[in-house]
């Protein structure tokens, strides 16, 4: 749903640009509260898993695909505030080095996709699991119902922002309709790759997953032939290091990337699709870096397909991964900063 140059007028963008830099503004204030010990070496790699995630289209209908957004995978497994900030990361490093998402739309790119799909999920998520059974089992299905829902969300905010600022004269009913249609489609793939994704992480290591904390299922032993709950771990036990999780994302990130990529659908996503059928798409401009060395995904230069797509998908994910891990360092660190001062 990386929303090109063209689609909305200048007014509008710039509006979106100031609501976009509000919100990072906003998360990284709030980011200092979730970057603790265990989410801070991890949100760096949720920022890149998804980069690589992003480059799996998966077909939904005749001649559509779609891929996923990641605004509730990010905030379930490192928190809002930085799930925000992670896909914020992600579009810049899109639309920067590879051509997707224009420029003067990043901040409609980081409202819809970073914003709306991460305020809906999570708090759609937080509800659920209010109500639910305390179990990690509650933690995967709301993920699932969350990250549905927040894909069709995304896409109707999009109709709202083509609807005051749009460039073409095409009725809103038809867009919305159109728009949250294929993307309710796009929602079953998003959910179940955030479901699986989670309920991955919960499996090995409950504790580094932001909604999950607290939630645990207590662990049963038999005794004289009955069940009975086992004495809880103690608060202060350590899990260990995140490290082997960290190594396994980042080996996963860069196989998806560089090598199941190549087996993506090659059909228009969701938004691509819509504007063509729908004609929104006649005063697309052509992106600014469109001659980037990494344009479309590809490395300029090298001919052959399979190597050009994975070779970009490596470059991107290590690209992503430095300027998350980066970033987060530094939001972490203030955080650490802050509390020696008090």
């Amino acid at each position: 749903m990386h929303v090109p140059d063209g689609f909305i007028n200048a007014p509008v963008s710039a509006v979106a640009g100031v609501v976009a830099v509000g919100a990072v503004a906003v998360s990284l204030r709030g980011a200092r509260r979730e970057l603790d010990e265990r989410a801070a070496p991890l949100a760096g790699l949720v920022a890149a898993f998804i980069f690589a995630v992003q480059m799996l289209n998966f077909p939904v209908a005749a001649g559509t695909s779609g891929h996923l957004l990641g605004g509730a995978l990010a905030a379930i497994l490192v928190g809002p505030y930085t799930g925000v900030l992670c896909i914020a990361v992600v579009l810049l490093m899109q639309g920067v080095l590879f051509a997707d998402g224009g420029l003067t739309a990043l901040g409609v790119n980081i409202t819809v996709m970073g914003v709306v799909a991460v305020v809906v999920a999570y708090a759609l998520f937080r509800g659920l699991v209010l109500v639910l059974p305390r179990t990690r089992r509650s933690v995967t299905v709301a993920s699932f119902v969350a990250a549905l829902v927040s894909v069709p969300a995304a896409a109707a905010a999009f109709t709202l922002v083509y609807a005051v600022g749009g460039t073409t004269d095409v009725p809103f009913g038809k867009v919305l309709t159109a728009m949250v249609g294929v993307h309710t489609l796009i929602g079953v793939g998003e959910a179940v790759i955030t479901m699986l994704t989670v309920g991955a992480v919960i499996a090995v290591r409950p504790d580094l997953v932001y909604g999950a904390r607290g939630l645990s299922a207590p662990l049963k032993l038999r005794v004289n032939g009955e069940l009975v709950d086992a004495e809880p771990a103690s608060p202060a036990a350590d899990p260990g290091s995140p490290k082997k999780v960290w190594i396994g994302g980042v080996v996963a990130a860069l196989v998806l990337a560089g090598v199941v990529s190549f087996y993506a659908s090659a059909s228009p996503d969701g938004l691509e699709k819509v504007a063509a059928d729908k004609g929104i798409d006649k005063n697309v401009e052509e992106h600014a870096t469109a001659d980037s060395p990494l344009a479309d995904y590809g490395v300029k230069g090298i001919e052959a397909a399979r190597l050009s797509g994975g070779l970009a998908g490596v470059i991107g994910v290590g690209a992503t991964l430095a300027l998350g891990t980066g970033a987060f360092w530094l939001v972490r660190r203030r955080r650490a900063d802050s509390g020696a001062q008090v």
